[in-house]
């Protein structure tokens, strides 16, 4: 099947960006994990490692993490609502064609789904020897991940052509 038109093709991806905004905001905001060890408690928050990266000697490694689990990201959620939400309302956004074509492109560096696994990896190593809780950050960012994913499924620019042209 190359083609079907029967749902609204402004609809679904501009709630699925909405919702990822939200869920983008709570997992910068509310603690990724939550760590017990003999006694003492620490939470750990996701731009709270990428500070401590760059106060170690690895801005090059916090750099990368910043933009693959934090810019890109959040340029893909904006831009999903930069397009859809004037179209909503039967407006073409300016620079549309530049806005979908960096869709496109920013794609490929949006890698939460791999900080997710490699968080999860971690926690499961330190299992062992500590408490660990996700936080709502965690489960956040995995809503998050499966929302971004289907919203990525929702662009289709043919049908957004159709739509502005």
């Amino acid at each position: 099947m190359l083609d079907h038109g029967g749902r609204d093709p402004v609809a679904a991806p501009l709630a699925l960006g909405i919702t990822a905004l939200i869920l983008f905001v709570i997992s910068n905001v509310f603690p990724l994990l939550e760590f017990g060890l003999s006694g003492q408690h620490d939470t750990a928050y996701l731009l709270a490692g990428i500070r401590q990266l760059y106060a170690q000697p690895a801005p090059l490694l916090a750099s990368v993490v910043l933009f693959t689990t934090v810019l890109a990201p959040l340029l893909h959620i904006a831009l999903l609502i930069y397009i859809y939400l004037p179209l909503q309302f039967g407006r073409r956004p300016p620079a549309f064609v530049a806005a979908l074509r960096l869709v496109q492109r920013i794609l490929p560096w949006s890698m939460l789904e791999i900080f997710l696994l490699g968080v999860l990896v971690a926690a499961v190593k330190l299992a062992e020897q500590a408490t660990i809780v996700a936080g709502p950050a965690a489960w956040s960012l995995g809503v998050l991940v499966i929302v971004l994913a289907a919203a990525a499924t929702q662009v289709h620019p043919q049908r957004l052509w159709d739509r502005v042209g």
